[in-house]
């Protein structure tokens, strides 16, 4: 298959995100290097904290300490959309996401939702992780809420123009 083809590209992203899911799923987190240039800056914003984070090592360091409370934990994928310039080696998704969860408090099941924006580059033959902005659009609400989610607004950053996010996620413009 022809690496610069955009088809071909398709298929490889969409291996890349699967590999996150399962490692993240597996808390395998020496193996986010496989994945994550380690120049990668990974921005998490869950509506209660916000933090930015510089290569695999930091970014599995937070992620573990953020799932640890969790006995069940699993990262599901549930649809991405792609600008792919596979003769360029550059492209830009945006993946919805869900996490399953049960464990804080112990047995209570929990879900939450959110999006990726995700900048890739394709060096040495293969695709890479090479920024990702992450923000969440919902989530289980506490057990004294009038609904079952908290939901916030659909984050939205343009993908075709990936170089302006470090600027609009500064600002709060997403």
């Amino acid at each position: 298959m022809d690496p610069t083809s955009e088809s071909s590209a398709h298929t490889e992203l969409r291996r890349l995100q699967s590999a996150y899911a399962d490692i993240v799923t597996r808390r395998a987190w020496s193996e986010l290097s496989t994945i994550l240039r380690p120049d990668c800056r990974v921005v998490v914003d869950t509506r209660s904290r916000a933090v930015s984070l510089d290569g695999p090592v930091a970014v599995g360091e937070f992620i573990a300490g953020a799932v640890a409370r969790f006995e069940f934990f699993s990262f599901a994928v549930l649809n991405t959309v792609m600008e792919i310039d596979a003769a360029a080696g550059a492209a830009s998704a945006r993946m919805y996401m869900q996490e399953l969860r049960q464990g804080d408090p112990p047995g209570r099941y929990t879900d939450a939702y959110g999006v990726y924006h995700d900048r890739f580059v394709r060096e040495d033959g293969r695709w890479w992780f090479a920024a990702r902005y992450y923000r969440s659009f919902a989530r289980t609400a506490a057990d004294d809420a009038d609904a079952d989610l908290e939901v916030f607004d659909v984050p939205v950053l343009p993908l075709d123009d990936p170089d302006s996010w470090d600027e609009r996620v500064a600002a709060g413009g997403w």
